[in-house]
């Protein structure tokens, strides 16, 4: 059987359970298409959850941008983790025991203020959609490799399937399909990596290998790489070379963006008691953990495996030949990623071979005139293929590069559908019926959240078609527009009650317009390419923080503006104080009210 064949059939049996499992779990009211009617065990809560959190770019993106950088791309793993820990002591059993359905309803009640409210809704847009066109752009990357069609075609595909489940389905059927796409993703992530474990260290299990010996070379695995990669004119893997700043406010901003995400947190809303809210984040945490602790060995045994691909013969040897690329079977995975346009490699001095190395360094311009190469030739790698093209890259069965197939897909279309469901549950529950139409028929919210929702996707998709970075840098900004605009609203509304509406609202505005036009001044505006005043470089940025670190200074800001201006203004009343430490009361913990 084929390739190809064997991915439509892992691929199109993935979708066919997905959709039938929303066909099966169908939101019949509100309650379900929002909360799933609160009746989602703490263990599948926590399944879903995970597959929730882990999107295209923790799936896809992740390890290639771990791969091409190292260490310094650490931050990805201790800012999402971190984060994680955030969410389940601070904020999950205190907004589970509120009883709302969305974060945006828990904003205005606490801050008694419809303004709050919307500001709210417009920050998770904002966030949520930015968000969403990560996942968008790794559904284009799944699909375009796998079914061996273009990305556009691919991110077309993929929206369709979206809109066929978490439309329908909602919450209650989007919850039941991230249990399936979490056991497709995990096994799809593991495989490969136990694989591969076993084929460079002898370990079986990737997250040990990682510090183990490297068979080939006797030597350990992380010292052979940095040997490798520093031979060929690139920073050490296992090194710090960025700026340090950058990297503390790069890593705290995806903490607190993570404590932020409103798709994340509106699963929390879905467990029948408080105590289960905790429970969820707790059996999440574990499930992600299986696939974090993997990503650092992904990352590192790819890079290894694609530089000895390169440089056959070691790295003062002669590089691989065209012919070998043409011919040898092993070379297949780099003729099938230059058709998706996401690879590229061209022999430059027509020596018939391609040397791949880094063409900025000093040392290495050197030796490249001295042995008449022209430039770096492997003139494109995006980060985004690193974990799809990882079986192929170590010459694994075509059944595992089926199952990475699924597993891609599944990462990105739930996360997809996730955030729709945040963004669509928004528009519906607290601008329409919050808003405009107060009065609106149960059935008349429910046919509105799935028309916003189909909506969300079509920008979704128009977005995706032309992203703003790799799926995890895309989704870094996001988690900046959380840090800056909703967590800091959520943390002072469960633990403050000086702060009143005045000062939410005006920090939230703060928060999210200054990371906005700071984001948009380095990245373009609206995302256009060409439109930015800044490079997105330290050297280079405004402030000397990048755009995907600056969530954490405009948290800051909200913080502050919020305090100052609560404290010019009047008191919180009463009965919103008496709210708020009912809310943090561990008595009747046990059983969450709605109120």
């Amino acid at each position: 059987m084929d390739q190809f064949t064997l991915n439509l059939l892992f691929v199109g049996a993935s979708f066919a359970l997905y959709i039938g499992i929303a066909i099966w779990a169908r939101a019949g009211s509100t309650a379900e298409f929002y909360a799933a009617g609160r009746g989602v065990h703490p263990v599948t809560n926590g399944m879903a959850t995970a597959a929730d959190w882990m999107s295209a770019a923790s799936f896809i993106s992740m390890a290639g941008l771990i791969s091409f950088v190292g260490y310094d791309n650490s931050t990805y793993l201790m800012g999402w983790t971190g984060g994680y820990v955030l969410l389940a002591l601070l904020l999950a059993p205190y907004l589970r025991k509120f009883g709302k359905f969305t974060v945006p309803e828990f904003i205005g009640d606490r801050f008694y203020s419809k303004t709050a409210r919307m500001v709210a809704v417009i920050c998770l847009v904002v966030a949520s959609t930015t968000y969403v066109i990560g996942q968008m752009t790794g559904v284009g990357v799944a699909f375009g490799r796998f079914l061996e069609i273009s990305n556009e075609a691919g991110l077309l595909i993929g929206a369709c399937v979206v809109f066929a489940y978490a439309v329908f389905g909602g919450m209650k059927g989007v919850t039941y399909t991230q249990v399936a796409q979490y056991c497709v993703l995990i096994m799809a992530y593991t495989i490969p990596a136990i694989f591969i474990s076993l084929q460079l260290t002898g370990n079986p299990i990737p997250a040990l290998g990682l510090f183990g010996d490297h068979q080939a070379s006797g030597t350990s695995l992380l010292l052979k790489l940095d040997q490798i990669v520093t031979e060929l004119g690139f920073s050490s893997y296992t090194g710090h070379h960025g700026d340090t700043l950058n990297m503390v406010l790069f890593t705290l901003s995806l903490m607190i963006g993570t404590a932020g995400l409103p798709h994340v947190i509106m699963r929390f809303f879905t467990v029948p008691k408080v105590s289960d809210a905790r429970w969820s984040a707790g059996w999440a945490l574990v499930f992600i953990a299986l696939l974090y602790l993997t990503a650092p060995a992904v990352g590192a045994m790819a890079r290894l495996n694609i530089t000895e691909l390169m440089w056959p013969n070691g790295t003062n040897g002669d590089a691989v030949s065209m012919e070998t690329i043409k011919s040898d079977e092993k070379y297949g995975w780099m003729e099938t990623w230059e058709k998706t346009g996401l690879l590229g490699f061209e022999d430059k001095n027509g020596d018939g071979k391609i040397q791949y190395y880094n063409d900025k360094n000093p040392a290495m311009q050197a030796k490249a005139e001295a042995n008449g190469w022209q430039g770096n030739e492997l003139t494109k790698f995006n980060r985004d293929i690193l974990v799809l093209a990882n079986p192929e890259i170590a010459n694994l069965p075509g059944w595992v590069i089926g199952l990475v197939a699924a597993g891609g897909l599944a990462a990105a279309l739930s996360t997809a559908a996730g955030l729709l469901l945040a963004i669509s549950s928004s528009v519906a529950h607290d601008l329409i019926k919050g808003q405009l139409n107060p009065n609106i028929s149960e059935k008349g919210e429910l046919m509105s959240a799935r028309v916003s929702m189909a909506v969300a996707i079509a920008v979704a998709t128009y977005l995706g078609l032309n992203p703003p970075g790799f799926a995890a840098q895309t989704v870094a900004l996001a988690f900046g527009l959380a840090a800056a605009s909703i967590f800091p609203a959520l943390m002072m509304g469960i633990f403050s009650t000086r702060i009143n509406n005045k000062g939410a609202v005006a920090g939230m505005l703060t928060g999210l317009i200054f990371t906005l036009v700071y984001i948009f001044l380095h990245k373009g505006w609206l995302f256009i390419p060409g439109t930015n005043s800044f490079a997105d470089t330290v050297d280079g940025s405004l402030l000397g923080i990048q755009s995907t670190a600056i969530g954490s200074v405009g948290a800051a800001l909200n913080f502050i503006v919020a305090y100052v201006v609560s404290n010019a203004t009047e008191d919180t009343p009463q009965e919103i104080k008496e709210l708020v430490e009912s809310v943090r009361v561990p008595r009747g913990a046990g059983a969450a009210q709605d109120h």
